[in-house]
């Protein structure tokens, strides 16, 4: 595959090419050493999984300091560039978003996410049992609607929220709510209906007029009704290996609160910058947004509200993945050293943005493991950090282990 690179980087003629494509010049930051080796990393990945395109966005600092778009945003029926202002589905991702108006409200003094379900959607399976810190955990017991890495033939044909909540909302649970961590798009759901029940305006002109707006993010549209958005690049979808074809769309009304927005790359940074700066919601609901939920046995999730919370070397991080019709996407966030990285695709069920995203990290992060000297340390730790104890014995009995990154696994990023 033949790579096309889109920069918004350092000059003034391309800050001004900027402009002419829409999209807003990124304050140059990077060097150009390090944007060659994130284009040079883009390239092999691309090339490597056959994606169409990718959009990328990244924070340094808190601050934008790269913008960038490789590849063909569309295939047919005529090749296109892709550049940095195109719009991209970002699926799951818009789970974040949807938590965050719910912590909204609740400052507003209007919920408590400690309500039962009940207080709004009484007529659903155990309302009265299932709190919406629940829904936004995944750990409310609620059926998941779309499990599948595919979209399901129901789903090429329009439907409501509530018919969605009438289907899957009102069967037996799965397990006992708060005693297992199972993915629940049903539950974000029935999370954005509680928004609009309660805020008395659509889900989705909450999130323009309390998130996207103060924020400056202007390329956002409501994916789940204008999938064909002027500026959104068309999805695609491959099986076996076969060439890219046109995915087609869901029907309206299947994503909503699950993973209904799109925006591009540098919107979507923007984004992440508010998280590191905290600067949409309160102390105390950013504490809730980023906090892992606990089962009831006291054990842990990796999941806090819309967010997947682990640690990367060393390294708090902040992430969630994406996939709805023709795409898949990566937002990871580093709140603690203000950096952010995002990658949009349009493939679906493509492993392309968590690969991308873990090379982008390796360079981002490079100066700061090259400032501590080299002791015998491996790949994915930082050089000079004295091993374990309790590794010390498995490290002599397998050398190689102690020069292996181990990533977690690369699966297909469904809906979530």
């Amino acid at each position: 595959m033949r790579i096309n690179v889109s920069r918004v980087f350092v000059s003034a003629s391309l800050l001004l090419a900027a402009f002419a494509t829409g999209a807003r010049p990124v304050e140059p930051a990077l060097d150009q050493v390090t944007a060659q080796r994130i284009d040079a990393a883009a390239a092999a990945v691309l090339q490597q999984t056959g994606v169409p395109s990718a959009s990328i966005a990244v924070v340094r600092d808190g601050r934008l300091v790269y913008a960038q778009a490789y590849g063909s945003a569309e295939l047919e029926p005529k090749v296109l560039r892709a550049r940095p202002a195109m719009r991209y589905a970002i699926g799951s991702i818009s789970k974040q978003f949807t938590a965050s108006a719910l912590l909204l409200l609740q400052q507003d003094g209007k919920l408590s996410l400690d309500d039962k379900v009940a207080k709004y959607f009484p007529q659903l399976t155990r309302a009265d049992e299932i709190t919406i810190r629940q829904l936004l955990s995944h750990t409310s017991g609620y059926q998941d609607y779309w499990p599948q890495d595919y979209t399901f033939a129901d789903m090429r044909q329009p439907t409501r929220p509530a018919a969605i909540l009438d289907r899957w909302a009102r069967q037996p649970l799965d397990y006992e709510p708060g005693t297992r961590w199972q993915y629940s798009n049903t539950g974000y759901v029935l999370a954005g209906l509680i928004v609009e029940k309660v805020s008395g305006e659509p889900l989705y002109r909450f999130l323009e007029r309390r998130i996207f707006e103060p924020l400056g993010i202007e390329s956002v549209r409501d994916f789940d009704d204008e999938p064909l958005a002027h500026g959104t690049v068309p999805g695609y979808e491959s099986y076996a290996l076969g060439p890219p074809r046109s995915s087609g769309y869901s029907g309206l009304g299947w994503l909503f609160g699950a993973g209904g927005l799109a925006m591009s790359a540098e919107d979507l940074a923007r984004w992440n910058i508010s998280l590191i700066d905290r600067s949409v919601l309160s102390a105390d609901s950013y504490r809730e947004l980023e906090t892992e939920v606990l089962l009831g046995n006291g054990a842990g999730t990796d999941y806090a509200l819309g967010l997947d919370v682990t640690m990367d070397r060393q390294r708090r991080k902040l992430e969630h993945g994406g996939e709805v019709a023709g795409f898949t996407a990566l937002n990871v966030v580093y709140p603690d050293d203000r950096a952010a990285i995002v990658v949009l695709t349009n493939l679906m069920a493509s492993h392309a943005p968590d690969q991308l995203a873990a090379k982008i990290a390796d360079i981002v992060f490079e100066h700061v493991e090259r400032e501590r000297p080299l002791l015998g340390a491996g790949p994915g730790r930082f050089p000079g950090e004295p091993r374990p104890a309790r590794c010390a014995e498995g490290i002599q009995a397998f050398p190689d282990v102690a020069t292996r990154r181990h990533d977690r696994p690369l699966v297909p990023r469904r809906l979530s």
